[in-house]
């Protein structure tokens, strides 16, 4: 694995993860363009490290708003804390339950079937820019119409957790489908102050980060390319370190963009994103 390319995927993965423009569509197709397979297992395990890096920079960024945010009164710490509980629950049953349907129609008979076999289908992942972005423009140009009158909700409450919580169980199985696009697009439509959106959003990241890694670890040892950890844990480990330091420059763009009512822009760039991974389909890529 060449450092260069684990930097040049580091800082990728690292500015895309906490923008709502997919992080998982742009490392794919800047695999493809090095000439790496995304479905590989010594990608897939530094995909995990990358996403172990962002984890941490959304914990250092956001550790002070979570405080403030969140963590005032018993009361607001304890709502804080079942709509997470309840958006993660929801999330586990509809993304888990949808991955198995999925890898049961696309792999009949394969006893060991992986939903990341299909992460290397640019047709698949154009689709899903482009349905994320028309979400995030939805959601942008009627936040930035109704912005003088509409009322927004500064916590979270149980009924809005749900959606949330559904909407990133449906981000799962589809690389391309911004999970922080798709769930700050949710909790504004539901009524989500912008800001309060963010925060929530990417608590649930933190809280669903540990099983996505376990998940591509347990991948590793069923296809038995364990060995393959070892192989490639430094250049993993500095991948990590670098997307830990552009996740950090990412996260104080989307908050500035999220709070200048520019979210639709986000949106705009994903349908055009989606022509571009489009392209490079037909082009054979």
């Amino acid at each position: 694995m060449w450092l260069l390319h684990v930097i040049l995927l580091a800082i990728v993965q690292g500015l895309a993860e906490l923008l709502p423009i997919s992080s998982s569509a742009h490392v794919i197709v800047a695999e493809k363009l090095l000439g790496m397979d995304p479905t590989a297992p010594d990608t897939t395990l530094l995909l995990v490290m990358l996403h172990t890096g962002t984890m941490f920079a959304v914990i250092v960024y956001f550790w002070n708003r979570w405080r403030n945010a969140f963590l005032q009164s018993a009361a607001e710490f304890k709502q804080f804390i079942v709509a997470l509980i309840l958006a993660s629950a929801v999330t586990g049953v509809i993304g888990y339950g949808l991955i198995k349907v999925i890898e049961h129609v696309a792999f009949p008979g394969k006893p060991h079937a992986w939903v990341e076999d299909l992460f290397g289908r640019l047709d698949l992942i154009a689709a899903a820019l482009a349905a994320v972005g028309a979400l995030i423009l939805i959601a942008g140009l009627i936040e930035k119409k109704s912005v003088a009158t509409r009322a927004s909700t500064s916590q979270v409450d149980n009924k809005q957790a749900v959606a949330i919580g559904a909407m990133q169980g449906l981000c799962l199985p589809f690389r391309g489908f911004s999970r922080s696009g798709a769930t700050i697009s949710t909790a504004m439509l539901a009524g989500v102050q912008k800001i309060r959106a963010e925060d929530f959003s990417f608590a649930l990241a933190v809280i669903l980060t540990p099983p996505a890694i376990s998940r591509e670890i347990l991948r590793l040892h069923q296809t038995q390319q364990s060995g393959i950890v070892a192989l490639n844990l430094m250049p993993s480990l500095v991948g990590a370190v670098f997307s830990f330091l552009a996740g950090l420059l990412a996260l104080k763009w989307l908050s500035r963009w999220l709070e200048a009512g520019r979210w639709y822009l986000f949106g705009i760039y994903c349908i055009v994103a989606s022509m571009v991974v489009a392209y490079l389909y037909h082009a054979g890529y």
